[in-house]
């Protein structure tokens, strides 16, 4: 089994993430991707496994996205992903793969649906929010 977290260990949701495939049992495959960005076929991958467009995963809070203008709808797909590929911090995080498929878990429990195993037992985020009761419901 392969699990593959695209990890921003400086964000919330990424570390919480993490947390949840760890809980699952599984050890992930960890690519820091500011660190370590994935190529063009690597992104362009992702996602088609997402099924998202480029523009679907820019993430404007704490990036270059609005000095380069990125919300004017004149960039293609292309000229997006080429931004992405320049500065990595407007990729969104965290990205999971899974053999059930790819997310952006945003929300970070959004991970469960392609988890393997996702009766992870409870399970609170980093802020004190529960996502999974004491009696195994997911909470929310």
């Amino acid at each position: 089994m392969t699990v593959t977290i695209y990890h921003n260990p400086d964000c919330g949701t990424s570390r919480n993430t993490l947390a949840m495939i760890r809980q699952s049992g599984e050890e992930p495959r960890v690519i820091e991707y500011l660190k370590t960005p994935p190529s063009r076929e690597t992104l362009g991958e992702l996602l088609a496994a997402m099924r998202m467009t480029p523009r679907q995963l820019l993430r404007e809070k704490g990036t270059p996205y609005a000095e380069l203008n990125l919300g004017n709808p004149k960039w293609s797909d292309g000229h997006l992903i080429d931004f992405m590929l320049a500065h990595p911090i407007l990729i969104n995080r965290p990205i999971v793969v899974t053999p059930l498929g790819a997310v952006l878990a945003r929300p970070s429990e959004a991970v469960l649906d392609i988890l393997p195993n996702p009766d992870i037992g409870p399970f609170v985020k980093e802020d004190g929010e529960v996502v999974i009761d004491a009696q195994g419901r997911r909470v929310g």
